[in-house]
């Protein structure tokens, strides 16, 4: 028996402890009742793996997403659909922003964009000649907050990086000095190799370069797995961060020629996009089969989500309306898994909203940590969702995105959700919308005017947000005009 499975037995034995006066032998060496008794107790730590897509819209899986909407004919996701048979789908998932920096820096520090004043993807686009100016925000995510990974690490966990960081230009603020021991193929970069390479070479300074036709997705699942199998023994918390499926859309030409010769729906036909798809999927695939085979599935908490919503031109978020770097619910609402054996009940569902700042605080209570309520000041711990004794009791949830997008009509913006109501806020103009999303998923019924009560209570609420968390907002534009 190999110490892992030893000390499986013997915590179960145990009840993750050892009575005084008892003695076990591991490997023919007799180990002390305290020495046992640490090694028991820290192998009954549950391993957390994070999952984070990048521009994977809503309904870019296959499982039945809510709102009697069922998820893509087109593409495939037979291991995400598998994660959600083995935990708790969240229909009502949100980014804390539409674009991608900010929400990965809301995940690991359980703070607003807002609030860390990292309000857009990094570097973001220069519009000198628009109607406002943009504040002067934060391009990285600074070193002094205390990130979920250094967090864990102090709690005795091995960290490890994976995939895409995006959160600073320069190295001081990548993964290996935000508080993970192991960083493969995170730095600057928002897209493979920061020249859209995603077969090798890579161009990455933080992953070597693989074997001719190596495809990067691959390449991630296949660090990840490493990483599980090197640390089985031990408590760890893994962040995979796919590249994909961010343009430019590359994929391998297997899969390509696999989906031309698939019926489309009338939302998904992009035969690259679908491949694309299928290879992250799989590469989930292997991290998930890596825990079967090594016996250690019921110990692992594993949590899928993406940055923000499906990039329109790739594909579509219908009946959602638009997509990535908008405030509709195409551009934040997200597919969201948790899975947490022995506590969330296999294939159940929650309708309530929930954002990406809730998942520093929902990660310390799993595993009994010291909430940190100094650092994460905007999530909330799920774990009364995941339990299902009680709601969140939240007010409302927030977006602050004070910037221009080459994809976004609309101009910079501010948004709240209360309950099934959501207003938006164009920072141009200052005009509203109002939406029931219970009644109007698709956001086509603006009801602003015919509720005016309604609006001004919603937006005195996110003006009122937006001062507690010091949020930098445009200004005139001189040269504007």
């Amino acid at each position: 028996m190999n110490r892992r499975d030893f000390l499986k037995r013997c915590a179960g034995a145990a009840g993750g402890f050892v009575a005084s006066g008892c003695g076990l032998a591991a490997g023919g060496v007799l180990l002390s009742n305290e020495v046992l008794e640490c090694r028991i107790n820290e192998r009954a730590k549950p391993n957390v793996i994070f999952v984070l897509a990048d521009d994977f819209g809503w309904r870019d899986v296959t499982y039945d997403v809510g709102y009697g909407y069922s998820g893509s004919g087109y593409y495939e996701t037979p291991n995400i659909d598998r994660l959600a048979r083995q935990g708790m789908r969240f229909t009502d998932g949100y980014a804390a922003c539409p674009v991608c920096s900010p929400t990965r820096a809301s995940i690991m520090t359980g703070k607003y964009p807002a609030r860390l004043h990292l309000t857009d993807w990094i570097n973001g686009h220069n519009r000198p000649d628009a109607k406002l100016k943009i504040p002067d925000w934060t391009h990285y995510m600074r070193l002094e907050e205390v990130t979920i990974a250094e967090a864990l690490k102090a709690a005795g966990y091995v960290t490890c990086h994976v995939g895409k960081w995006h959160l600073g230009d320069n190295s001081i603020y990548w993964p290996e000095n935000q508080g993970f021991d192991i960083n493969r193929g995170g730095w600057k970069a928002g897209s493979p190799g920061g020249s859209g390479r995603y077969f090798t070479p890579y161009g990455n300074p933080r992953l070597e370069d693989g074997p001719p036709g190596e495809y990067l997705t691959d390449r991630e699942g296949m660090e990840a797995a490493k990483f599980i199998e090197q640390n089985a023994d031990h408590p760890f918390f893994l962040y995979m961060a796919h590249y994909a499926v961010h343009t430019p859309l590359m994929a391998k030409q297997e899969i390509i020629d696999k989906y031309k010769a698939k019926p489309p729906t009338p939302e998904h036909k992009n035969s690259t996009y679908a491949a694309m798809i299928q290879s992250m999927d799989e590469s989930l695939g292997r991290v998930l089969d890596k825990l079967e085979e090594l016996k250690i599935a019921d110990n692992t908490i594993v949590m899928f989500m993406s940055d923000n919503g499906g990039l329109l031109g790739s594909t579509s978020n219908a009946p959602l309306r638009g997509g990535k770097s908008q405030a509709y619910e195409g551009g934040i609402r997200e597919p969201m898994i948790i899975k947490w054996p022995g506590v969330v009940a296999p294939g159940s569902l929650c309708s309530e909203p929930v954002i990406s700042t809730d998942f520093y605080p929902t990660i310390l209570e799993m595993l009994s940590l010291p909430a940190k309520a100094e650092q994460h000041v905007d999530g909330l711990s799920l774990v009364p969702l995941l339990k299902r004794r009680g709601s969140l009791n939240r007010d409302a949830i927030y977006w602050h995105y004070p910037h221009y997008h080459p994809r976004n009509p609309y101009g910079p913006f501010g948004a709240i959700r209360k309950g099934d109501w959501k207003l938006v806020e164009y920072y141009e103009g200052m005009n509203v919308e109002l939406y029931n999303l219970r009644d109007d998923l698709g956001e086509t019924n603006d009801l602003a005017a015919a509720n005016p009560a309604k609006a001004g209570e919603l937006r005195d609420m996110l003006h009122a947000w937006r001062a507690s968390v010091d949020a930098q907002m445009p200004t005139p534009n001189p040269a504007y005009g």
